[in-house]
C-alpha cells in the first residue's frame, strides 16, 4: 500500500475572513549557482505561459532590483480586476554565493568530503534510510558517489597504460626511468578526468556532488557561513515587516516560499521569526510557509542536527503560521509522505496541538500534458522544476495561484476550489476535497 502523501493536521489554524488583496512574497531558492540570473527569467516565463495557455489577462511585472548587498533580489506584480489576484511584492533570497564558493573549492577537496560524508552516512544507517523514504532519492544521493568511482578507476587504468608503455611493462616501451613514467601516467589520468569536465557538469555532477556535501556539513553544524545568512535572511523579513507600506499598505498575506534545498532554509528562517518575535503571526497578517520539493530529511534526520529538530517542532506546535509542504512522487528530489511530526524525533509531549505542516501532492500526473509527460517523467531536475513552473492543465496545484492568487494559502490547501478546478478534471483523478485528512497518490 502506498504511504499517505496528504495529511491535515488536528490543530490547523482557524481560517482568517477576507481574500487577499496585497502580498509579500520570500521565496529561496535551492542549493543553485545561478540562483540570481535563473529564478527571476523563470518567473517572467512561465507566468506568461500560464497566461497564453489559461487565456488570462496579462500580469504587469516591475523591473527587478538588488539590494546593496546583493542578497535580495526583488520585483512587483501588478493586479488588475482581470486577473482577479493580489498586488504581490515578490523578493528573492539570495544564498548563491555560498553555493559558489563551495564550487570553487579544490576538486580534491570535494572528492574527499564526498567520500567522508557519504561514508559517514553509511556507517550511520542514515543512507538506507532515505532509500526507505524515497528510493529515487537515494539513486541520486549515490550517483556521485558511484560516478567519482568510477572517474577513479578510469583515471587509475590511464595511468598505469601510461606508466606501462613509457616505463618497462612491455617489450616495446620506451623504457624510461620509473620516476618519469609514474608522474607521467598520474598526468594522463587526471588529464581524462579533466577532458571530462564538461561533460560532467552538464550531467550536473559536481552541483549534485557539492549539494549532497553542504547538506551532511550542515546536519554535522559546520556551516557558520550558512547560518549566518539565516540569520541575514531573518532580520531582512523583520525589517521588512516592519515597513510593509513597501506595497502599497500592509499586506494581507505575508508568504515565505523555499523550492528544493531552499525548503530547508524557508523552513529555518521562519523558525527564526518566530523564536524573535512573540507577537509574529498574531499583530501581522496571516504568516504562510510553502514548501516545495523538500530534501529536509536529508539534514534533520542527522543525529546531530538538534537545533534543526527544535526549530522544526516549534513549527510545528505553533498556530501562529500555517505551513504546507507539497512533495510530488514523481520528483525524483524529494520526499512525498514524509511527516516530521511521526518521522522526526521531535519531543512533542502529550499535550503538544500539532498544527503543522499540511501535506499535500502537485499531482503532477493531472498538471502536465501526457505528451509532456511522458518526456520528462525520467529528467530528475525537469521532474523536480515543475514545482515552479506553469501547468499545462488547471489543477488544484499552481504555483502561480498560490504566490500571486486571491486566496491565502491555509484557505487553498483546506478547502475545496472554488473556481472549478476540481470538477474540470475529476475524471483525470485530482484530489478529493483537501479536507479529508489522508490520501493516497
Amino acid at each position: 500500500m502506498s504511504k499517505p502523501v496528504s495529511y491535515t493536521p488536528p490543530d490547523l489554524a482557524d481560517p482568517i475572513a477576507g481574500t487577499v488583496a496585497r502580498r509579500l512574497v520570500f521565496y529561496i531558492p535551492g542549493y543553485d549557482p545561478e540562483a540570481r540570473s535563473r529564478y527571476r527569467l523563470l518567473f517572467v516565463r512561465e507566468l506568461g505561459l500560464r497566461t497564453k495557455r489559461f487565456g488570462e489577462a496579462k500580469r504587469e511585472i516591475g523591473r527587478a532590483s538588488l539590494s546593496a548587498d546583493g542578497l535580495v533580489q526583488s520585483w512587483t506584480v501588478k493586479a488588475h480586476p482581470q486577473t482577479q489576484g493580489a498586488e504581490t511584492r515578490y523578493e528573492v533570497l539570495l544564498w548563491d554565493d555560498i553555493v559558489l564558493r563551495d564550487a570553487a573549492r579544490s576538486k580534491f577537496a570535494s572528492a574527499g568530503l564526498l567520500l567522508a560524508g557519504t561514508g559517514h552516512a553509511l556507517l550511520a544507517g542514515k543512507l538506507f534510510t532515505f532509500y526507505r523514504l524515497n528510493w529515487k532519492y537515494g539513486n541520486v544521493i549515490l550517483y556521485p558517489f558511484v560516478l567519482l568511482l568510477l572517474l577513479g578507476m578510469v583515471a587509475a587504468l590511464v595511468a598505469m597504460s601510461v606508466h606501462a608503455h613509457l616505463g618497462t611493462g612491455y617489450a616495446h616501451s620506451l623504457g624510461l626511468p620509473a620516476w618519469l613514467s609514474i608522474p607521467a601516467g598520474i598526468l594522463a589520468g587526471l588529464a581524462m578526468i579533466k577532458a571530462c569536465e564538461r561533460l560532467l557538469d552538464r550531467a550536473y555532477f559536481w552541483q549534485l556532488l557539492n549539494d549532497w556535501i553542504f547538506n551532511w556539513q550542515h546536519g554535522q553544524g559546520w556551516r557558520r557561513d550558512y547560518e549566518r545568512r539565516l540569520d541575514a535572511f531573518a532580520e531582512h523579513v523583520l525589517a521588512r515587516l516592519a515597513a510593509p507600506d513597501i506595497i502599497g499598505g500592509v499586506p494581507d498575506e505575508v508568504m515565505i516560499v523555499g523550492h528544493s534545498s531552499g525548503a530547508l532554509t524557508a523552513v529555518e528562517v521562519a523558525a527564526r521569526l518566530l523564536a524573535r518575535t512573540s507577537d509574529l503571526g498574531e499583530d501581522v497578517p496571516n504568516l504562510s510557509l510553502l514548501t516545495l520539493g523538500s530534501g529536509l530529511p536529508l539534514v534533520a534526520l542527522q543525529p546531530r542536527a538538534t537545533r534543526l529538530r527544535a526549530e522544526i517542532a516549534r513549527l510545528v506546535t505553533s498556530r501562529r503560521i500555517v505551513w504546507t509542504d507539497y512533495a510530488a512522487p514523481q520528483d525524483w528530489m524529494n520526499f512525498p509522505g514524509f511527516n516530521p511530526v511521526h518521522d522526526l524525533d521531535l519531543k512533542l509531549g502529550a499535550a503538544d496541538r500539532i498544527a503543522n505542516p499540511v501535506l499535500r501532492s502537485p499531482r503532477f500526473r493531472d498538471i502536465i500534458e501526457p505528451a509532456t509527460y511522458a518526456r520528462v517523467r525520467f529528467r530528475p531536475f525537469r521532474m523536480h522544476f515543475q514545482f515552479l513552473m506553469a501547468n499545462d492543465l488547471r489543477g488544484d496545484y499552481d504555483f502561480f495561484d498560490l504566490t500571486l492568487g486571491h486566496q491565502r494559502l491555509r484557505d487553498r490547501v483546506s478547502e475545496p476550489a472554488e473556481d472549478g478546478r476540481t470538477t474540470a478534471h475529476a475524471g483525470r483523478g485530482l484530489n478529493p476535497p483537501a479536507r479529508l485528512a489522508q490520501e493516497t497518490p
